[in-house]
C-alpha cells in the first residue's frame, strides 16, 4: 500500500465531508437506508470519472463515521442547530443542503476530536461551494461557532 501525503490525507477528508453533505442532502429526499447511501457513494462517487473531471477520493472511514453519527445522533444534533439558529428559523424551514451540512458537521462536532476550527473552516469551505454567491458562508459560520462553544467549550 502506498504513503498518503498529509495534503492527500487532508483532501480525502475534505473530499468525505462534501460527500457525507451530499449523501446526507441525497438521503432526506429519497427512501433510502444510511448504509444503501454510504455504499452508492462509495462504489460510485469515491474517485470517480465524470465528463466534469474526476472526483476527489474520499477518505472512507471518516465518510462513514459521518454518516453513521448524523443519523444516530440527529436529534442531539438538530437541537444543537435549533439553538444556534435565530428564533424564528427552526431547522424544518432552512435550505435541505444546509440542514445536511449542518448535520455532517455537527456529527463531526460532537462524536470527533477535529479541533472546532478545523471543523467550522472546512464545512464553511463547502457551504460556499454550493453558495458561492450568497452570504450562506458567513451564516454557517455563525451558526457552526454557537455549536461548537455548546459542543466543546474546553476549545476556545
Amino acid at each position: 500500500m502506498t504513503q498518503l501525503s498529509g495534503n492527500q490525507k487532508r483532501k480525502m477528508r475534505s473530499a468525505a465531508r462534501l460527500y457525507a453533505v451530499q449523501a446526507l442532502f441525497q438521503m432526506e429526499h429519497s427512501a433510502q437506508t444510511v448504509d444503501a447511501v454510504i455504499a452508492e457513494f462509495e462504489d460510485h462517487r469515491f474517485g470517480a470519472a465524470y465528463e466534469e473531471g474526476e472526483m476527489q477520493e474520499g477518505d472512507p472511514a471518516l465518510f462513514e463515521q459521518l454518516m453513521q453519527d448524523a443519523v444516530n445522533h440527529q436529534a442531539l444534533i438538530d437541537q444543537m442547530t435549533d439553538r444556534a439558529l435565530v428564533a424564528k428559523w427552526p431547522i424544518a424551514r432552512i435550505d435541505p443542503t444546509l440542514r445536511a451540512l449542518f448535520r455532517a458537521a455537527g456529527a463531526e462536532l460532537t462524536q470527533t476530536d477535529t479541533p472546532p476550527k478545523v471543523v467550522i473552516s472546512e464545512f464553511v469551505d463547502i457551504a460556499k461551494s454550493f453558495y458561492p454567491e450568497g452570504r450562506e458562508g458567513s451564516f454557517v459560520n455563525a451558526v457552526l461557532d454557537h455549536m461548537a462553544r455548546e459542543a466543546r467549550p474546553e476549545a476556545f
